[in-house]
C-alpha cells in the first residue's frame, strides 16, 4: 500500500556499496536502466545517457527532450572537465519583440509587458538530444540508439506511477490547455494516481525515431519542425534554423578549495559560482566550527550563502554577453566575510528578477563505475513540466527555461536573441584528497531544487567534510534554506530551540515542508570503493552492482 505523505520520511536507509559500478537518481526504473548499461558492458557515462533517457520517462514531471543537459565528470584517465548543452533564446526573440507578442495577447501596454513563466516566449533551444549524443560518442561505448532502448520500452511498455511523481503530475492538469499536451500526458484529462500503470506511446515513438536517425531529427528534421510549429502556432518566434545551429560545449570547470577538498561546478551561465563563493566565505568565516547541532553553524554558512546570491544573481548570465568579477576567489570571499557578524545582515538581497527560479525542480543522476569514472548529469526543463506547451505529435514537452530572462535591458540577463539565459542548474565534483597523490577519492553530486542547490551543494560538501558523515546520513540531515524573501527556512526535524536562537540572531525563521529542500544524490570512488546515497525527499534509489 502506497503512503501518499510526501512531506515525511521516516524510513532508515543505508549507503549503498556496490563492486562494478553505482548508479543513484530519483526513481527507481531509471536507476535499473542504469545499472543495466553496466552490466552489459557500458560505462558510467553510458549509464547516465541510459539513466537520463529513462527518466523522461519514468519521471516525466521534471525532464524531457524538450529541456536541456548538463555534467561534470572526472574520466578514468583523470580528465576533469564539463558539458553544457543549453539552447539559447531564438533568433527573432528581442525585448521589444517579445514586449509587442505579450502585449498583444493580454491587450496590455508594451511598456508594461514582463516575462511570461509560461507559454511560447519562455520556450529556448533544447540542448537535451544533443547533449545525450555528444556524452555516448565523447565519452561512452554504446550508441545511443542501444542507450535508448530501457526508456523506450518504459514508453511504449508501461510503468507503475510513483509517489512524489503522482504528486507533482497533478500541476499537470492546470497547466496544459493545449490538446498535443492534454493528449500526451494526461489520461481522461486527469493526471495518474499512484502506482497507476502508464504508457507514453507519442514520447515513445519520438526516441525511436531518434534511435534510428539521431540527435538531428530533433534540430534538422521531423521534429524541429514540430517544435517549431508548436511554438510559432503559440505566437513564439522559434524557428527550425534556430534550432539547426545549437551545439553542446564542454567549458573548464570552476574550482575552489574547501578545508582541504576541491570542490568542482560549471561556470557562467549557470550558477555555479555561488556555491563557490559560499563555501569560500564560510571557510573565512570559520563556520565548520561551530558543533553540528548550533544555531551558529546555521547563522554563519547562511549569512555566506546569503551574500555569494547577492553576488551572483547580479553577475551570472551568458558569459558571452556579460563579463563577471572573481567570484570564487578567496581574496574575493575575504572582503564579503567582513560583512557577517553574530546578527543576521538584511542589507542583502538575491533573486533575479522575475526568473521564476526559487523553486524550480528537476532530476540529477550520478554514476560511477569501476574504471575510475563518476559522473554528475542534470537533465531539466525548468518548471516541471516546463512551458505547457507540447511540440505536435512528439509527446515532447518544452522548456520555461526563458522564463529566468529580463524585459529589462539594463539587466545582466537581460533577453537578446541567441543568448542563454541564467541557469540554475549545477552538477558538482568533490575531491577529497587533493593534494596525496596516494589517493583517490572523488564525488559526483549534486542538490536539485532551483535556488536550493548552491545551498544544498554546500550542506552536502559541509556534512561530509566538516562533519565526516556518511554519504546517505549526509543527504538525510535536516537542511535550511535562504528565501528569496530574506527569510531562513528550516525543514520540520530541526529541533525548535535551534528556530528561537536564530530568531535572537535576528532571522525571520519558518518553517516548509521537505519537498522544498531539493534532491540530491551522490556516487563515490574511494580509493577503489565504490558507494552511493539518494534523497530521502524522491521516491529514487541508490543501486549497485
Amino acid at each position: 500500500m502506497s503512503d501518499p505523505d510526501i512531506d515525511r520520511f521516516a524510513s532508515r536507509r543505508s549507503t549503498v556499496y556496490g563492486q562494478r559500478g553505482v548508479v543513484a537518481t530519483s526513481q527507481p526504473l531509471a536507476s535499473q536502466a542504469g545499472i543495466s548499461v553496466l552490466e552489459d558492458g557500458g560505462n558510467a557515462f553510458d549509464a547516465a545517457v541510459a539513466t537520463a533517457a529513462a527518466l523522461n520517462v519514468v519521471e516525466p514531471t521534471s525532464t524531457g527532450l524538450g529541456g536541456d543537459v548538463f555534467a561534470l565528470y572526472r574520466t578514468a584517465d583523470g580528465e576533469v572537465g564539463a558539458m553544457r548543452s543549453c539552447g539559447p533564446a531564438p533568433a527573432d526573440a528581442t525585448i521589444e519583440n517579445v514586449r509587442e507578442a505579450v502585449a498583444e495577447e493580454e491587450d496590455a501596454d508594451p511598456a508594461d509587458a514582463e516575462m511570461p513563466a509560461t507559454g511560447a516566449h519562455a520556450v529556448t533551444v533544447p540542448g537535451t538530444a544533443r547533449g545525450w549524443e555528444a556524452t555516448a560518442e565523447r565519452f561512452g561505448r554504446k550508441s545511443l540508439a542501444d542507450l535508448l532502448r530501457p526508456a523506450i520500452r518504459y514508453a511504449t511498455e508501461g510503468y507503475p506511477v510513483s509517489e512524489v511523481v503522482s504528486a507533482q503530475w497533478q500541476h499537470g492538469e492546470e497547466l496544459f490547455e493545449t490538446d498535443h499536451a492534454r493528449d500526451a500526458f494526461l489520461f481522461d484529462g486527469e493526471a495518474p494516481d499512484v502506482g497507476q500503470h502508464v504508457t507514453l506511446p507519442k514520447l515513445g515513438a519520438s526516441l525511436e525515431l531518434i534511435a534510428e536517425e539521431g540527435a538531428d531529427v530533433v534540430y534538422e528534421g521531423e521534429i524541429a519542425e514540430q517544435i517549431a510549429g508548436e511554438v510559432q502556432e503559440q505566437g513564439g518566434f522559434m524557428t527550425v534554423d534556430d534550432l539547426a545551429a545549437f551545439e553542446p560545449e564542454f567549458p573548464e570547470p570552476v574550482s575552489t578549495t574547501y578545508n582541504g577538498t576541491e570542490v568542482y561546478e560549471l561556470p557562467p551561465n549557470n550558477q555555479g559560482l555561488i556555491a563557490l563563493e559560499a563555501l569560500n566565505i564560510a571557510e573565512e568565516l570559520g563556520a565548520a566550527e561551530y558543533d553540528y547541532d548550533s544555531p551558529e553553524r546555521v547563522h554563519y554558512f547562511s549569512e555566506a550563502l546569503k551574500l555569494a546570491f547577492h553576488d551572483g544573481h547580479r553577475y551570472i548570465t551568458d558569459p558571452e554577453f556579460e563579463d563577471h568579477p572573481p567570484l570564487a576567489s578567496k581574496d574575493w570571499a575575504a572582503t564579503r566575510a567582513q560583512e557577517v557578524g553574530e546578527e543576521c545582515n538584511d542589507d542583502v538581497t538575491f533573486g533575479v528578477p522575475d526568473a521564476n527560479a526559487e523553486d524550480a525542480d528537476t532530476v540529477l543522476l550520478c554514476v560511477a563505475d569501476d574504471e575510475g569514472n563518476v559522473v554528475s548529469y542534470i537533465n531539466s526543463r525548468f518548471a516541471g513540466f516546463g512551458s505547457g506547451l507540447v511540440a505536435g505529435d512528439t509527446g515532447i514537452a518544452l522548456q520555461n527555461r526563458g522564463a529566468s530572462f529580463s524585459l529589462d535591458s539594463d539587466h545582466p540577463n537581460s533577453l537578446e536573441p541567441g543568448k542563454r539565459p541564467f541557469h540554475t542548474l549545477i552538477p558538482a565534483l568533490a575531491d577529497f584528497a587533493p593534494d596525496d597523490d596516494a589517493r583517490d577519492d572523488w564525488a559526483a553530486f549534486g542538490v536539485m531544487g532551483g535556488y536550493m542547490q548552491p545551498q544544498g551543494h554546500v550542506q552536502v560538501i559541509a556534512n561530509l567534510v566538516d562533519y565526516d558523515q556518511p554519504l546517505q546520513a549526509a543527504l538525510d540531515s535536516p537542511r535550511w534554506r535562504y528565501r528569496e524573501e530574506g527569510s531562513l527556512a528550516l525543514e520540520p526535524q530541526f529541533d525548535g530551540n535551534t528556530a528561537a536562537k536564530l530568531v535572537r540572531k535576528g532571522h525571520d525563521v519558518k518553517t516548509l515542508p521537505p519537498a522544498l529542500f531539493g534532491g540530491a544524490q551522490i556516487v563515490r570512488t574511494e580509493d577503489g570503493v565504490l558507494s552511493g546515497a539518494t534523497e530521502p525527499r524522491k521516491d529514487g534509489n541508490a543501486q549497485g552492482y
